[in-house]
């Protein structure tokens, strides 16, 4: 029985993040949980710095076991990190990023809430951290986060004492928490703040601390935990019909782009928090100590709370409706108090436990997934009560401020379906995360509404307000507006509503490179977002770039219909760098976005607004060698960076690398954490190995020293570390200048250094057989210097050469200096090397 359960629950929350916009229809055991939360009036911020930082199993546990509403504050979006689901990085992979989260956050029970910090990429101390995010604006938003949402307890995942021995970002986090824990309660901090909210002063501050923390786990079980609460994160649910881990793990689940995909856990599970600062603990068991979580802690609410306690207590799981009356009681009450917090907050909880004992239906639903400014979209209105509640449907209104009267009885089960139109304001805002609107800098976010810093996501504008009466109490519910739509294979499905420009503009090519003076052409994407779309499209470049024609028509003649139009642009004469912009003329207006598309089935589609740009660069760069084989790891743009500079490469699935396959490539290219993730991989090596004996060169990218597939990496021993450096402008000292790979067809030089984006590279080897040569030498400030960035050996014929160089993140920046080492790598051992026919296609 425990099983079937568990594969409902799992069907459930699988088929909740495909259709996040779809009205939910609770059961039960959930609307109980429900009043049990509501009924709890305490608070719980868990801080960290990225998503997957959050432990996932202290936050159910708070959420569901003590009924504490539970949030957690990531100080960034995880724009630093690596994509193992798609091409998606920086910008992009915040926005997806952020949705894993919430979608962790819908399993395990918590709030979401960011800060402006940008994850800038591997940070090694705070110093370099907090200079680079611009401390006080990140501290001010930590602040703002303790004093909107008012946590009696914060919980840091982190330890504030330990500066440099972990990632920057993560001590960053703990220090600034630990820091806001006074501030928030000083009117004389951040001002400016109180105009929108108050001071607050919370109870108490932990370090969520364990073994991990410690050299060891003897040192741990032998540490001091006098001032360390501990419970039982493992603790059964039987409404869930699953253990507080098994959740835990399922939200962890979530963050896929980071291959946090898991196994569940069970049984009994230890978890410790170390207290910090605030009112000390008699009990150490209760954190809540001395704080009243119940309706007696806000003027006016015992009356409240003898209402809800009452239902809670006898709560009727076969008829939860029956409650109705009791329920509209306590709303009634709860609109006369003064605490606005506590009344906002619970008001909130309370309208979605009366929607779901009513089995209330409310849909407002788009008859097309988007529109333009200053148009008109038809909304179909589904409003059905599932109770025997006398309850009037008196009137709907929208945000464009049209109100409709109904006075409609929803009788039990007695559907109710009508139409609207809702007209888009010609300056309303387009659909995008706000926080990507206007261009931020390498450590944070630009918002200019401060109304909506720390918001997860950008609200939804596009809303119908249901106004109803239930037994004679007018109450408002309000939904966002949705597309509803159905496939063959998947059945019903929901995606958000969006506002979207009527023109956007995409570049096929984000960077190109001209290894020469010939002119290339380009090819715009130009998608209309309406109908009997008609202008013209032009480039903006600059001076010593040429484009032509200067301009080109535009006509579409349907809503979502691509144009596409090539120019043709001609170089600079020397070696230099640009940007070329698509400009859209419709009328009297300009467009100059593109509309990016985020598509995966585990978290809501999503629409992206980001200026419409490529990076053209004029390169000086000599090659040899035609054709690459390229071998997949977790994803990068290096085959399509290779082929702008003239290589035919290939991409090879592993069962395709054949000693016959190899024999027709001049080098093989393996993707970056390839010997992470591909498992065929490890019964592939002596194959590459003999390429490469018979006159092959074999690159390989970084992987991390954990989780290797094969420990037999390179024909000779290679063992990886954790060292990376990652200041991108530390200086790059050459070791054997005259070495080939210096050399040959490009001189490799101090300017092929310059320009590098967010870091040098990571994971390199630090110890090596004496047949590698060490090429470069660099490291960050205040440490050793680390060689193994770039080693290259001889092996038979041909050579093989490892790398931890971020060429995966220097290729889609247009770095000029990377672009010619890795020409040089791939050419190495050539100097004779008579140019192969190319791959048939």
């Amino acid at each position: 029985m425990q099983k079937t359960i568990l594969t409902l629950f799992l069907t459930v929350f699988t088929f909740s993040f495909i259709n996040a916009q779809k009205p939910q229809t609770p059961a039960a055991s959930e609307i109980y949980e429900s009043l049990q939360k509501l009924n709890f009036l305490g608070s719980v911020l868990y801080i960290a710095a990225h998503p997957d930082d959050e432990n996932t199993r202290l936050i159910s546990y708070m959420s569901n076991q003590v009924k504490a509403r539970t949030a957690y504050l990531s100080l960034t979006r995880g724009d630093g990190g690596q994509n193992l689901i798609g091409p998606e990085i920086r910008e992009l992979l915040g926005v997806i990023r952020t949705q894993e989260l919430l979608a962790a956050r819908r399993v395990d029970g918590g709030e979401q809430r960011f800060t402006r910090a940008n994850d800038f990429g591997f940070s090694k101390h705070p110093d370099e951290t907090l200079d680079i995010w611009n401390k006080d604006a990140v501290l001010n938003d930590v602040v703002l986060a303790i004093r909107q949402f008012k946590p009696d307890i914060i919980i840091n995942r982190f330890d504030h004492r330990t500066p440099g021995t972990t990632h920057g970002h993560h001590t960053s986090s703990a220090m600034l928490s630990f820091e806001a824990f006074d501030l928030a309660g000083n009117k004389s901090a951040y001002p400016n703040q109180l105009k929108n909210t108050q001071v607050w002063q919370p109870k108490r501050l932990f370090f969520n601390t364990n073994s991990w923390f410690y050299r060891s786990q003897e040192d741990f079980d032998n540490a001091d935990k006098s001032k360390m609460s501990t419970f039982d994160i493992g603790v059964y649910y039987p409404l869930k019909g699953m253990s507080n881990n098994e959740v835990a793990s399922l939200a962890s689940s979530q963050h896929l782009c980071q291959g946090f995909g898991r196994l569940m856990q069970r049984g009994s599970q230890k978890e410790y928090i170390e207290f910090l600062k605030g009112e000390p603990l008699n009990n150490k068991e209760n954190i809540f100590e001395g704080i009243d979580t119940s309706w007696n802690r806000i003027k006016g609410g015992a009356a409240i709370g003898t209402i809800l306690n009452a239902v809670e207590k006898n709560f009727n799981f076969t008829n939860p409706s029956s409650h109705l009356p009791q329920l509209m009681e306590a709303y009634k009450l709860l609109q006369n108090i003064e605490d606005a917090h506590w009344k906002t907050q619970k008001t909130k909880e309370l309208k979605s436990i009366i929607e779901m004992c009513a089995g209330l239906y409310l849909e407002a639903s788009a008859e097309t997934p988007s529109t333009t400014l200053n148009q008109s979209v038809k909304i179909n209105i589904e409003a059905l009560n599932r109770s025997n509640q006398n309850i009037i449907l008196e009137s709907i209104s929208q945000n464009d401020g049209k109100t409709i009267q109904k006075q409609i009885e929803l009788k039990n089960n007695d559907d109710e379906s009508f139409k609207t139109d809702y007209f888009i304001a010609p300056d309303a805002a387009y659909t995008s995360p706000y926080w990507l609107n206007e261009k931020g800098t390498l450590g944070m976010y630009r918002v200019d509404d401060e109304a909506l810093i720390g918001k997860p996501e950008t609200p939804r504008s596009v809303i119908i307000n249901f106004h109803l009466k239930i037994n004679n109490t007018p109450i408002t519910l309000s939904k966002p507006v949705v597309y509803r739509y159905s496939k063959p294979d998947k059945g019903e499905l929901y995606r958000p509503f969006e506002i979207i420009p009527e023109a956007s503009a995409k570049l096929e090519e984000k960077v190109i490179i001209f290894s020469n003076d010939k002119a290339h052409d380009i090819r715009v994407i130009v998608k209309a977002g309406r109908d009997k779309l008609e202008g013209f499209i032009s480039m903006s470049h600059e001076k010593n770039w040429l484009v032509y024609p200067e301009k080109q028509k535009i006509e579409i003649a349907n809503k979502g219909e691509e144009q596409i139009v090539t120019f043709t642009v001609i170089p600079a004469k020397n070696q230099t760098e640009a940007f070329i912009n698509p400009v859209i003329h419709i009328k009297d207006k300009t467009y100059t976005k593109e509309l990016v598309e985020i598509d995966y089935e585990h978290i809501p589609y999503q629409t992206v607004l980001l200026p419409s740009e490529a990076k053209v660069v004029r390169l000086d760069i000599k090659k040899k060698g035609e054709n690459i084989a390229y071998i997949t790891g977790a994803g990068d743009v290096v085959p399509e960076s290779l082929k702008q500079i003239g290589y035919q490469v290939l991409t090879l699935e592993p069962e395709a690398i054949t000693q016959e396959t190899l024999s027709r490539f001049d080098a093989v290219v393996v993707g970056i954490r390839a010997y992470n993730i591909v498992d065929a991989l490890k019964f592939k090596q002596q194959i590459l190995f003999d390429f490469v004996k018979n006159g092959g060169n074999m690159i390989v990218q970084y992987n991390t020293n954990r989780g290797l597939k094969t420990n037999e990496l390179a024909p000779y021993s290679l063992s990886l570390s954790r060292d990376r450096v990652t200041d991108e402008n530390s200086k790059v000292t050459i070791l054997n200048p005259e070495h080939p790979i210096l050399n040959y067809p490009n001189k490799i030089t101090q300017d092929d250094f310059n320009g590098w984006t967010q870091e040098r590279g990571l994971y390199f080897p630090d110890s090596w057989d004496s047949h590698f040569t060490p090429i470069l030498s660099m490291h960050d400030k205040d440490e050793t210097a680390k060689d193994g960035s770039l080693l290259v050996a001889p092996y038979g014929k041909g050579y093989y050469i490892y790398t931890g160089l971020s060429f995966f993140r220097e290729f889609p920046a247009g770095v000029s200096g990377a672009y010619r080492l890795f020409a040089n790598m791939l050419s190495i051992g050539k100097e004779d090397l008579k140019d192969t026919a190319k791959i048939n296609d």
